[in-house]
């Protein structure tokens, strides 16, 4: 009975012993499941993970899969589903680091904790080449965007048309998240418009007798005359002294933006002959709406403008970038002269 008793004894304790270690061993198991590194970036400290909307839990793992961001991809499936993460897919960006563990990812990606995307634009010609932009950095569609900003119930709110639309937007770089929806990305757009044109620069725009988009359109024309930021208020009062005079603007960028080939560096007397409203060569007053999407810098140069005798400006000579300005057309004569030989001679017909 003795040997008996010892021998259930040591069979107790060894049963114990293998169900602790057992214990243990599972533990430590789901333990290096949940909370042991599992985001393997090689040489990158943080990589950007898009989410697009409407994702399925397996798309995620797909994302992650072929980004080569998982160094166990069960363990990461078995943990997502323990914390129930995957019904509940947030779209985004999400910024991933380097050595992350399952738990910190999947609380990462279930928070919706995204990090916002910094969004710039500028030196931008036309609605479609913004919309464009856009679209490479947000999830926004850019021929939806392009429609949704000419829509006719839009441009009334606005009080704008399909031609000067391009005027609402402020080059800038502003914040959003990734999977901003259509509607507020545009609401963005208008507040930003209106918080730019503040009391002071609608006062200032008043007192040269323009609208707020009649200050970007004529913006437009002296940013493309000139990217000399010193001389945009001098363009600026020669386009206004024009305006105020009834002259034509006859500004070559315009008659560019009429032919749409934004490759002329010479614009011929030919050009200067076709129909179209922009064609300020043909049409005395603004063009319809901007030829480009002006900079802050040049939208104030036009409300800041310099006051002078100015009608005529040629660029100079000597490829500077800036221009010789003229009061009367003998002087602009010989000046356009200057800069017409120093073409021929370094052979630039077009």
């Amino acid at each position: 009975m003795k040997k008996k008793s010892n021998f259930l004894k040591k069979f107790f304790w060894s049963l114990v012993f293998v169900l602790i270690t057992s214990g243990l061993i599972t533990a430590y198991e789901l333990y290096d499941k949940i909370y042991h590194s599992n985001v393997s970036l090689e040489y990158k400290t943080e990589l950007e993970l898009f989410i697009p909307s409407n994702a399925t839990f397996q798309d995620v793992i797909s994302l992650l899969d072929e980004q080569g961001i998982l160094s166990n991809v069960t363990s990461f499936v078995w943990t997502a589903k323990q914390k129930k993460y995957t019904k509940k897919i947030k779209p985004g960006r999400y910024l991933i680091k380097n050595g992350m563990s399952n738990n910190d990812l999947v609380n990462l990606l279930r928070s919706g904790n995204q990090t916002p995307v910094k969004v710039t634009f500028n030196n931008i010609r036309t609605l479609e080449q913004f919309s464009s932009v856009i679209s490479k950095q947000l999830e926004l569609d850019s021929l939806q965007l392009s429609k949704a900003f000419r829509d006719s119930t839009f441009l009334n709110s606005v009080e704008l048309n399909q031609y000067n639309v391009v005027s609402l937007l402020i080059p800038n770089t502003y914040e959003f998240y990734w999977n901003v929806s259509l509607e507020n990305f545009m609401s963005r757009m208008v507040s930003e418009h209106y918080r730019f044109w503040n009391k002071e620069r609608k006062n200032k725009a008043k007192r040269i007798g323009l609208s707020s988009s009649e200050v970007s359109t004529l913006a437009s024309i002296v940013q493309k005359e000139t990217l000399k930021t010193d001389e945009q208020p001098v363009v600026a009062g020669l386009y206004l002294n024009r305006l105020n005079k009834r002259m034509k603007l006859e500004s070559d960028p315009t008659v560019i933006f009429a032919l749409n080939d934004f490759t002329i560096k010479r614009v011929l007397s030919k050009d200067t002959k076709i129909k179209s409203a922009y064609n300020t060569y043909q049409n005395i007053g603004l063009p319809p709406g901007p030829i480009t999407i002006p900079s802050i810098r040049a939208l104030d140069a036009v409300l800041n403008s310099e006051k002078h005798d100015y009608i005529f400006m040629c660029a100079k000579e000597d490829f500077s970038g800036y221009h010789n300005f003229a009061v009367n057309y003998a002087q602009h004569l010989k000046n356009a002269k200057k800069y017409r030989d120093a073409l021929n001679n370094k052979g630039i017909k077009r």
